[in-house]
């Protein structure tokens, strides 16, 4: 089963707490405040984070 553990954007600058942080399963992508990682997540199939940076890629 593959997990990545959390990754912050490369956009991100170093040492900064001010993005969301993403963590990828085969089945889920987890979406956390990296300021705040204990206020919860967010939770959305693969499948639709896939689209959803595929249609941003797009855009």
């Amino acid at each position: 089963m593959r997990d990545t553990g959390w990754l912050k954007s490369s956009h991100s600058t170093s040492g900064s707490d001010n993005c969301v942080e993403v963590r990828l399963t085969d089945t889920l992508a987890r979406l956390r405040d990296s300021k705040n990682p204990s206020d919860g997540q967010l939770s959305v199939p693969s499948s639709a984070f896939s689209a959803l940076l595929r249609k941003t890629r797009d855009a």
